[in-house]
């Protein structure tokens, strides 16, 4: 049982936060996933027992883990993918309990015998409301074989045999397969998560050739309006998540008459006026609300609240409490 460093290549991995003081548990899992997977900040709610265990073998280009953890949040933020240059492409297949997936602006609920894709390239989050277990397996881009724009619509989309089609054989078919791989012999553990890669990438092009893609308009507005608070956040990094070009996002925001630049700061404008707003917000500083939307000049967010709504946030919010 491993408690160090779990980056152990073409060898597997087992890490348990059991035998550790309950006030580093928390902290050593997340560092386990960040090593095992991709770097990611983890939250658990504090003053409930909490454990998690983690396997995981690589095979391949194909890596297979068991994760067992109990209720909490896995976040890969803007920060982490800054910090983190892996870019793999992962899935979860739940196997109990159940999971809540976001990312690109959709958001997955997986249960017992659903799967979901994600992007290590951009972030997500992952909602764990309770104790739970799932497979992860983690894979380079070019193993499913898809285009970047068909991987944007693939993330976050839950992948299941209620719809019959190539996913209510191949899932059962995958379950298996894992099984068997963790019982065969070395020599045939690669032959197995070699098939196990195959079906991945199968269910991934079915399921993005089943689902229509929501328009990409929608799509980027959608995930801007998720990274409001990214004060860091640019047309660039927009496009990369979105997997376009610098061009052809401007050209978008054009056709709407209006430009990337602006669209985020009306966006982050009205959700900072309807914070001001609020009763449970005034003892926020106007400084702070503007930080948290996103804006880390307090004279420049003052001075443009005032020229886009005819007065300062000061007036704003004195204004909402006389109503």
């Amino acid at each position: 049982m491993l408690t160090g460093s779990l980056s152990v290549p073409g060898q597997g991995v087992s890490f348990s936060t059991r035998g550790l003081p309950s006030g580093d548990r928390v902290a050593a899992w997340e560092r386990a996933l960040s090593q095992v997977f991709v770097d990611v900040e983890v939250t658990v709610q504090s003053g409930r027992p909490w454990a998690g265990e983690l396997t995981a073998e690589r095979l391949g280009a194909l890596q297979i883990a068991m994760e067992d953890s109990g209720p909490g949040t896995i976040l890969r933020s803007a920060r982490s993918v800054a910090a983190d240059p892996r870019t793999h492409i992962l899935a979860r297949l739940q196997l109990d309990g159940t999971a809540l997936l976001l990312q690109d602006g959709r958001s997955a609920e997986l249960r017992p015998g659903h799967l979901a894709f994600y992007d290590a390239r951009r972030p997500y989050r992952l909602v764990l409301p309770g104790r739970q277990r799932a497979r992860i397996f983690m894979m380079p881009r070019a193993v499913l074989r898809l285009e970047e724009g068909q991987l944007s619509a693939l993330t976050a989309t839950v992948v299941n045999d209620a719809g019959g089609g190539a996913a209510a054989l191949m899932l059962p078919t995958l379950c298996a397969l894992v099984d068997e791989v963790v019982r065969a012999h070395p020599v045939r553990r690669a032959q197995l998560a070699g098939l196990a890669a195959e079906i991945l990438g199968t269910l991934a092009v079915e399921q993005v050739g089943r689902r229509p893609a929501p328009a990409l308009w929608e799509r980027i507005t959608a995930s801007v309006q998720d990274r409001l608070r990214e004060p860091g956040l640019s047309p660039q990094d927009i496009a990369d998540q979105h997997g376009i070009s610098l061009r052809y996002l401007h050209r978008l925001f054009q056709r709407q008459g209006t430009t990337v630049n602006t669209w985020v700061r009306t966006r982050r404008l009205e959700a900072a006026r309807e914070e001001l707003a609020q009763a449970g917000a005034a003892h926020r500083s106007i400084a702070a609300v503007a930080a948290r939307w996103g804006f880390t000049n307090p004279s420049h967010f003052s001075r443009t609240f005032r020229e886009t709504y005819g007065m300062s946030p000061v007036q704003w919010r004195g204004a909402r409490r006389r109503t």
